[in-house]
This record gives C-alpha cells, structure tokens and sequence, in this order.
C-alpha cells in the first residue's frame, strides 16, 4: 500500500507534455525586445570622455586666443602669421567644401585632397614595405648575435644619416615620382621596426618558452603560439610610431621630387607666398598624422582585447 504526503508535490513524468501556461511564458520572454542602454551610463562615459580630454582642448583653445592676439594686435605681420579664420577658410576651401573668393568653385578646391591622397598612399606603401622587411629581420636579429652583431651597426649609420641627404641619392637611383618617396618612408620606419621587434623578441620570459619546449613546441608552432603573441606589444607599439614616421619621409622625399603630395603642395605655396595655404597644408599633414596614429593605437587595443578574451 503506497504512502502519500501532503507535502510531496506531484512530480511529472519525464514524457509530460508542456503546460500551455509554459509554453505562452518562453514565448514571451523570447519575443522580449533587447534591453536597452542605459542613458545614465551613457552620460557618465560622455562626460569621462570629455574629462579625460579637456586638457587637450583647453590647451588648443589657449594656443588659438594666443594666436588670434597676435594677429590682431599686428605684433606679428599678417604675411608671416595669417589670422586662424584665413587658415580654416584656406583649408575649406582646398578641401573643396567652400567656394572661392568670387562666388565660383575654386581650381584649388581638391587640391588638399588630390596631393593628400598621394601623400597617404606614399606613406603607406613605405610603412607596409618597411615592415614586410624590418619585423623578420628584427627577429633575426634577436635571435642570432651573430647577425645582430654584424648588422647592428649599419642600422645605427643608417638611421644617423638625415633624410635629406639620402631623398637626392634615391631620386637618382629610381627616378622622379613615387618610388623614391615610398622607399625613403621605408628607410625612415625601417630603424624603429626593427628595434621593437628585436626587443620584444628578447625581453620574453625564458621559462614560459622552456615549458612551451617541454610541452613539445618547437620552430613555427613556437613562434605563431608563443613568441609572436607575447611580443606582439612591443612590436605594435613600433609599427605604431613607423606609421606616424611615414608621413614625414612622404613629406621630405616630396621636398625633393617636386610637386607632388602634400610636401610638393607647401612648396608651391611657398613659391606663390601663399601663407594661409601653407598653414592649411600643415594642418591636414597633422591631421593626417593623427589619423594614422589613431588607427595603430585602436589596432592595439582591438588586438589586446582579442587575446584577453
């Protein structure tokens, strides 16, 4: 004779259907919509945002109220430091988003794009050179003392040597045009690549490569999983200072060449006296910069963020 309790509750068999109450209830919380930001949050990371980079605006707003001052005093002649709005129309104006004095569009309204759109290629071109060369070879280097002593010191003489001095030589080896400004930005990164790489190489802890040894790494699997990855930061960190470097041997090597890029631009400008245009060209090769430098470090913090996860 079987026992009952009230207090047993009834327990369905494996095989039970759904109660239709059930049902109704998964389907509700699947039909959910997503939870949405909270506003407060997003707020709070605004005004982070802004906290963190107050410095550096209220910096730029001193260095602009400084700079208007002494345009408008006249303590400095207007063909030697134009007013900030003759810069900033100068600039919107090459970009072509203003039209000229006259009402009509400019001849000059892409000439910010068009030569910074060849000063961009340039350097990216001498970037990706110098490092498809400068990481294996600062590999190399910091495995091999060896090689590291027979090279380390022809990479010291070339990185003493001015880049002016070396734009004329490659010119005549390679010509007029881009080659000898993309192999001059590949000159110029090539020193810093290759130091970075060499010590994030060497700086690497020798027992977590042991027990990788031990555990049967050797060769290729060594390096993708272990070698690469732990010195991937400070490998990062050089192609991210190459890649702001590029644009200063795309600048010099147009010096040379001629009127090409953003270099060629500012010596057109120069040549014409034209000062609100050299200020304009100097504020894009900044941002431009800038650019570039932004993209590394979200590289870095992207590629961080991979390995923490």
């Amino acid at each position: 004779m079987a026992l009952e309790t009230r207090d047993s509750p009834a327990v369905s068999p494996p095989d039970a259907p759904l109660r239709p109450d059930a049902l109704a209830g998964e389907d509700a919380i699947a039909s959910a919509p997503a939870q949405r930001a909270d506003p407060r949050a997003l707020l709070m990371a605004t005004f982070s945002w802004l906290q963190a980079a107050a410095p550096a605006l209220l910096l730029g707003a001193g260095i602009l109220v400084i700079w208007q001052l002494l345009t408008v005093s006249g303590a400095v002649p207007a063909f030697l430091l134009p007013a900030p709005a003759r810069v900033l129309t100068a600039w919107l104006r090459g970009l072509g988003l203003t039209p000229s004095s006259g009402g009509a569009p400019s001849h000059q309204a892409p000439l910010l794009l068009r030569y910074g759109m060849t000063t961009l290629v340039e350097s990216v071109a001498g970037f990706a050179l110098g490092a498809l060369i400068a990481i294996p070879l600062g590999y190399a280097i910091a495995r091999s003392q060896t090689l590291a002593r027979a090279l380390q010191p022809y990479l010291a003489a070339m990185q003493a040597l001015p880049a002016v001095a070396l734009a004329p030589l490659l010119v005549l080896w390679l010509g007029y045009g881009s080659p000898p400004v993309i192999a001059l930005c590949a000159l110029i990164v090539f020193f810093p690549m290759v130091v970075n790489t060499a010590l994030g190489i060497r700086t690497l802890d020798r027992d977590v490569l042991d027990a990788a040894r031990v555990a049967g790494a050797d060769g290729w699997s060594l390096f993708r999983y272990m070698e690469f990855p732990l010195a991937l930061p400070s490998i990062l960190a050089g192609l991210r200072v190459s890649l702001t470097l590029s644009i200063t041997g795309a600048v010099v090597g147009e010096f040379v060449v001629g009127d090409q890029g953003l270099g060629g631009l500012l010596n057109i400008a120069r040549s014409q006296f034209n000062v609100p245009l050299v200020f304009a060209t100097l504020l894009t090769l900044g941002l431009l910069a800038a650019i570039l430098y932004g993209l590394a470090r979200l590289l870095e913090w992207r590629v961080s963020y991979m390995e923490v996860v």
